[in-house]
């Protein structure tokens, strides 16, 4: 094992390696082996503040994936037989919309899998403690890797010409590394955003606690109801991210390899105060209150309690997370967005990919000032358009019509454009895909104007009982005509020609969507029952030119596209009620 302490030959001062990565979580972690799988010949060292081995099960959040980090971690970091042997299958994402005091889960509308996916789309539970334990191992074993544990920066000149000097302390011993690149996956330490004043706002608060439990805490022990257990056909609710729901928070319940299970609660601080739930006894209480199924199985393990953390006000940004003067933010040392649909692993995975290919660029010669800048952009467009998602949405929680709609529409758009873009490897190409480029931006508006049209839905409909609970109690992702082709299409392995036109198809489909729920919310709330404020927001809506354009694409296309709208209503497509789903 390639690892070194104070005694090590690179004690020595001004010892000089090609690249130097701060902190060596999961980011930096995967971004050493990424880096050594790209361009063997390249000298790292990885510095650590913990020495390992660390804690399993109650170690890091972050738990759960989705399909751009499944498919890094396993088909292009090759993990695959680790995640298949020390790890969970996931089976999708699942929630439980409240109902009533929510004292019987088989009462509450669930929107989740029914069959397993296709394995080519597959994800993952991970233990944070042991895919991290396992990737030191790996990456300590590298040749050209020295680990240097129990190991923090001190300081870091940079040099926009020369090599940049990077101050390492262990112990009490202090030692220089020279490094062409330095790369900063310190986490929310975040030490080179803070030195060169990076930090961004990004408009969404939020808080979090949680803790992790030494049993199974399984939802199916939940009920004894037998038609509600026939619901799923493939595998188990428990290995689903199973999340429940209700106005301004959700709950995550997430099983582990280790026996272990993961529970955490997400709080807008305008509705739920952070001080009602930031201890262990406080927020079971919170969970008596809201989720009392849940805070029964927590009470009855108690002593079986691993941990308990909190994070307040968790999201943030960077104004810049890639810089042609050799340096990059890895992980949540450049941004962090919010936990539901488990963006963090995504992020890490698109990010470690550009910083790859930044540093592969310029070994080969290349001026990296112009590919620096579109990777910038893209990666800005990405997470602007994805922080919109949770930005003021939390209220949308408490109605489960509105927020399915939110979630088919949003899983849906992943799928078609970030998850198809990932899986084809184009993010770091889009240099040489201008239409692609062009599409994205096209992508970026449809989503957000989506996004503000999902917050002004539920603020009206807040205050409208009846537009609340409608629909089918259980709904599947695949009820939907249109979700599993845009699920298994991620992995088409199209060549580049026939992957720009089917790009294209699947942003015209992410607009027809969108005019397809404007046009649904419009014809209810201009019907003869509709309120006055219902109708005054449709004629405020009818007021903006992009929404306009959004029906009228939605007109265009209704009679060729053929998509049922029940995804909006809260019923199976009618296309699929005959078939087994």
């Amino acid at each position: 094992m390639n690892t070194a302490g104070a005694g090590s030959p690179l004690s020595l001062v001004n010892a000089h390696v090609d690249v130097v990565i701060l902190g060596g979580g999961i980011a930096g972690l995967t971004l050493a082996l990424q880096l050594c799988q790209s361009r063997p010949q390249l000298s790292v060292v990885v510095a650590e503040k913990v020495t390992p081995p660390i804690p399993e099960a109650a170690h890091k959040v972050g738990e759960s994936t989705v399909e751009i980090a499944a498919h890094y971690l396993r088909d292009v970091l090759g993990l695959a037989d680790h995640l298949d042997q020390e790890h969970l299958n996931k089976f999708g994402l699942r929630v439980f919309f409240s109902d009533g005091d929510n004292t019987d889960i088989s009462r509450r509308r669930e929107l989740g899998h029914a069959v397993a996916p296709p394995q080519k789309v597959g994800t993952f539970q991970i233990d944070r403690g042991r895919i991290e334990n396992a990737l030191t191992q790996m990456v300590s074993e590298l040749p050209q890797v020295t680990m240097l544990n129990a190991t923090t920066a001190i300081e870091v000149l940079m040099d926009d010409e020369a090599d940049h000097v990077v101050t390492l302390r262990s112990g009490a011993a202090d030692r220089q590394v020279r490094s062409r690149w330095v790369i900063d996956s310190t986490g929310r330490a975040a030490f080179i955003k803070r030195k060169l004043g990076l930090s961004e706002k990004v408009g969404h608060r939020a808080n979090a606690v949680w803790l992790r439990v030494a049993t199974d805490i399984d939802v199916d022990d939940w009920s004894s109801d037998a038609e509600w257990h026939d619901r799923i056909r493939e595998s188990c609710r428990r290995l689903s991210t199973n999340h429940l729901m209700g106005h301004g928070y959700w709950v995550w319940i997430i099983p582990l390899a280790s026996g272990a299970t993961s529970i955490g609660i997400v709080t807008d601080p305008d509705i739920h105060k952070f001080a009602d739930l930031n201890s262990l006894e406080k927020a079971i209480a919170w969970l008596d209150t809201h989720e009392p199924q849940c805070a029964t199985a927590v009470r009855s393990q108690l002593s079986r309690v691993l941990d308990f953390r909190v994070m307040h006000d968790y999201a943030f940004g960077a104004s810049q997370v890639f810089s042609a003067d050799r340096w990059c933010l890895a992980g949540d040392a450049g941004i962090f967005l919010d936990p539901l649909y488990s963006p963090g692993m995504d992020l890490i995975a698109i990010s470690n990919g550009l910083i790859v290919d930044l540093i592969d660029r310029d070994y080969r010669g290349e001026n990296i000032e112009e590919t620096c800048a579109i990777h910038n952009e893209m990666f800005k467009i990405i997470t602007d358009g994805w922080i919109q998602i949770y930005a003021g949405q939390y209220p949308t929680m408490g109605n489960s019509r509105i927020m399915i709609a939110k979630i088919v529409w949003d899983t849906a758009a992943y799928w078609a454009v970030p998850g198809l873009l990932y899986f084809h490897d184009l993010f770091k190409r889009l240099v040489d895909h201008p239409q692609i480029v062009t599409g994205l931006a096209q992508f970026s508006v449809t989503s957000k104007a989506i996004q503000a049209f999902f917050r002004q839905w539920a603020a009206v409909a807040h205050s409208d009982p009846t537009s609340h609970d409608q629909g089918e109690p259980f709904l599947s992702f695949y009820d939907f005509e249109f979700m599993a082709p845009l699920h298994s299409g991620m992995t088409a392995e199209h060549p580049d020609e026939e992957l720009t036109k089917k790009f294209q198809e699947n942003v015209e489909l992410v607009e027809f969507l969108s005019g397809q729920l404007i046009a649904t919310v419009f014809e209810e709330w201009t019907s003869s029952s509709a309120t006055t404020q219902q109708r005054e927001q449709v004629t405020q809506w009818k007021e903006s030119p992009l929404l306009t354009s959004l029906l009228e694409t939605f007109e265009r296309l209704r009679d060729t596209v053929m998509i049922d709208p029940g995804w909006i209503t809260g019923h199976k497509s009618r296309q699929l009620c005959s078939k087994d789903t």
